[in-house]
């Protein structure tokens, strides 16, 4: 079962730009979609992207789409969130998650990190 660990979260001006990171351990990575999830608080837990084992596919929710990229270093057993354009509604503990298909809900995906908080000031 792999492990996931995200980092980089933490406090960002509105405009600005964050990378997250999450590193996986104990699966062979590149058998898993990754995904990033976000949760506000009192909101459900949503789909930010995700991306296919190679890298070469990915998947953008609307809110996000043109100001986040996901991509995936599969030497580093690493997946990245790459956040510019940042706004005060991005505000949320940011996810990663592993499948070894694509899904757009949370209930689709196996594993989980720990969660990062991302607070974007207005």
């Amino acid at each position: 079962q792999v492990q996931l660990v995200e980092s980089g979260g933490g406090l960002v001006q509105a405009g600005g730009s964050l990378r997250l990171s999450c590193v996986a351990s104990g699966g062979t990575f590149t058998r898993y979609v990754m995904g990033w999830f976000r949760q506000a608080p009192g909101k459900d837990r949503d789909l930010v992207g995700q991306i296919n084992g190679s890298g070469a596919l990915t998947y953008y929710s609307d809110s996000v789409k043109g100001r986040f990229t996901i991509s995936r270093d599969n030497t580093k057993n690493t997946v990245y969130l790459h956040m510019n354009s940042l706004k005060f509604e991005d505000t949320a503990v940011y996810y990663c998650a592993a499948n070894t298909h694509p899904g757009l809900f949370q209930r689709e995906y196996d594993t989980w990190g720990q969660g990062t908080q991302v607070t974007v000031s207005s």
